[in-house]
Parts: structure tokens; sequence; C-alpha cells
């Protein structure tokens, strides 16, 4: 039995991790540290609540003190850190919170953990620090550039990837200095359910289903390698079954692709989903396809953002000789769950879509 602490649990992936841990492992106890940021969403959670091994607390990873008491009073034994600014476009406009969250905020848990785990009188104690990283930190890939491995050099080229490449390094060190028993993981695009509204795949359903304009940038011909939710925590969970302390494991989804097809596949979906369902017209009535009309033309070209990878892919060999990993989603099925998610959770969405998003939406694409 482990029993975890969860950081930044209540955001996209770190919430469908606390889904998939307890689903597969209701006997852990799991304590959710989150600061609740714009993108954390304690509602993501709702279906833990009233579980008596489940626990969610309110706070920062930056605050030292606390996390110390939780790992001591809840006897923690593994910590799994989701907690980080995520979007590159916010990193580019403001990249000060990123280097807080995710290099001061790393390095402060990896202190109070080596205080608690391996400062004691008796010795060390059991323990697990795996830390959820991108492929973002190894830059960018050419169109025929084979697909980036643990062992591809750094080449970060946003400050959201350049602060994850630091938090990777303070990890690795914390290892060989401190002896920390720590593994790291780098995966490709996530999508899946909860995703806040701001990446492309829930951007496009929401957008699509509210007619609204679908911005893609530059040529739409940058290429990501989709990875379902799901599937991440399937890998994270083998990672602390099976993983070797002080290694790091890629996954991927097996499904590169350039943006403007999978634009271009929602909108075929979303035009299916109308045909087969005649409800959605009442429920989304500025649709294109509750009009009759395809959703394709709301596709939009604009203007490319800073330093925009081309393309990204990871090699999963190491993961799937070492730990069995396979993705099991196809993107099509995949992609099929997602959009049935959002079009059966539109309150959620809806609630996390407040004025102040919409602002930075127009902001951010529109005005180009």
């Amino acid at each position: 039995m482990r029993r975890l602490l969860v950081t930044g649990g209540a955001g996209f992936i770190g919430a469908n991790f606390v889904h998939y841990w307890r689903g597969h492992h209701p006997e852990d106890p799991i304590c959710v540290l989150d600061c609740l940021s714009y993108a954390g969403n304690r509602n993501n959670l709702a279906e833990a609540e009233g579980d008596p091994r489940f626990t969610f607390v309110h706070g920062d990873i930056r605050d030292a003190d606390l996390v110390e008491k939780l790992l001591r009073e809840a006897a923690i034994d593994t910590i799994v850190h989701f907690a980080a600014e995520s979007h590159v476009d916010r990193s580019i406009l403001g990249p000060d919170a990123f280097i807080e969250t995710n290099i001061i905020g790393t390095h402060e848990l990896l202190k109070v953990a080596r205080k608690v785990w391996l400062e004691k009188p008796d010795g060390p104690s059991p323990h697990r620090f795996h830390h959820v990283s991108t492929d973002e930190v190894y830059g960018t890939l050419g169109p025929e550039d084979p697909p980036f491995t643990e062992a591809s050099p750094y080449a970060p080229n946003s400050p959201y990837a350049a602060s994850k490449a630091a938090s990777d390094h303070l990890v690795r060190a914390y290892h060989h200095t401190y002896g920390l028993q720590v593994t790291t993981s780098s995966c490709t695009n996530n999508y899946g359910p909860y995703q806040f509204p701001e990446k492309l795949i829930p951007l496009m359903i929401v957008n699509l289903l509210d007619g609204k304009a679908l911005p893609l940038y530059g040529d739409g011909r940058n290429v990501r390698d989709w990875l379902h939710v799901e599937d991440h925590c399937r890998g994270i969970e083998l990672v602390l079954e099976r993983g070797r302390v002080g290694e790091t494991y890629a996954f991927g989804g097996e499904n590169d692709r350039a943006n403007i097809d999978t634009v271009q596949f929602l909108c075929r979906l979303l035009d299916e989903a109308f045909a087969e369902d005649p409800s959605l017209a009442q429920r989304f009535p500025n649709a294109p396809p509750a009009r009759g009309e395809t959703s394709s033309p709301l596709i939009t070209f604009v203007k490319d953002r800073p330093a925009h990878d081309l393309r990204y892919a990871v090699d999963t060999a190491k993961s799937g000789a070492e730990l069995g990993y396979r993705p099991q989603e196809s993107f099509d099925s995949g992609i099929r769950r997602t959009l049935r998610w959002y079009l059966d959770n539109e309150p959620w969405w809806r609630a996390v879509m407040d004025g102040s998003y919409g602002d930075w939406i127009e902001r951010q694409y529109v005005a180009r």
C-alpha cells in the first residue's frame, strides 16, 4: 500500500490520475495539494469527496511548512508531482509564474522530501518522488527527425519548457547528490476529460459548440503526438510499480498528426454528432451543424506564436521494454470519448470559462 501526496491534483492530468489511482488502488490513501489557480478546479475531484481515504488541502507547494506537515501527519511515502504552470502561451506573456511554480516550487518539495524521508536518526524511510515532465524540454523535431528518447539533449525553446527542464535537473540532482529515490516521466500532448479550454482540443470543441472561430497558429502544420490522459496515468502507475530509481521514462500515444488535421477531424465528428442526435441543435444553437452547415469553415489561421516548436514525438521503446507500457487508447476512440465528455459536461466547461478567460482568449487569438 502507498500513501500518496498528489501535487496539482485538482488540475487536468492530476485529477485524472487521482480518479485512475482510486479505481485501481482503492485501499491507498491520497492527499491532494493544490493552490487552485485558474486551471485548478476542486469540482474535478467531486467523485472523490466523502471518501475517508481522500483528503484535499488548499495550499501552495512553495509552502515548505505545510508540505512538511502533510508528509509527517499523513505518513506520506510517495509524492506524485503534477503541480505546474503548463501553458506555453501564458509563459511567453508572463514567465515569472512559471519560474516560481515550476522551479522554486519543485525545489521546495525536494527539500522537504529530503528532510522528512532521508534526514532521520534511524536512517532513510522507504519513499518515492515521482516528477511529471514533458517532451517539450527536448525542443523541436524536424519533419524527418527520429523521435526524442530519454537520452535526447535538452533544448527548451519557451519559458515553460525551460522551467520544466530546470525542475527535471533539480530532481536528478537530489537523487545523485542526496540519494532521494526519484523517477521522472516525460509525455507528449495529453487530452481527455477536465482539460481547461485553453489547450487545443478542448478549445476547439467549446468554440465549435458556440459557433466561434477555431484559431490555428501559422499554417496549422505543427505536429503533435496525442496521448489520452488515461494512458498517461497508466504509465505513471507502471513507473511507480516497476520503474528503476533515478530513471526517466517517456510516454507517447503513437498518434502523430498536424494540428490542422486534428481540428478538421473534430469538425467532422461534431457534424456527425449533430446528425445523430437532433437534441444537440437545441442545446447548442450557435454551432454550425445546428443550422445544417458544416463546422470546418470556422477554422481560422492566426499569426504564429514566438518559438513555436514544429514537431514533438517520443520513442517509447524504453518504457515498453522495462515497464510493459503501450498506449491502449487509439486517437479515433480517444477523441470520440473526449468529445462526448464535453457534450455531456457543459456545466463544467461553462463554469470554468469566466469573463477573464474569455478576455484572455480574445487578446490571444482574435486580436491577431
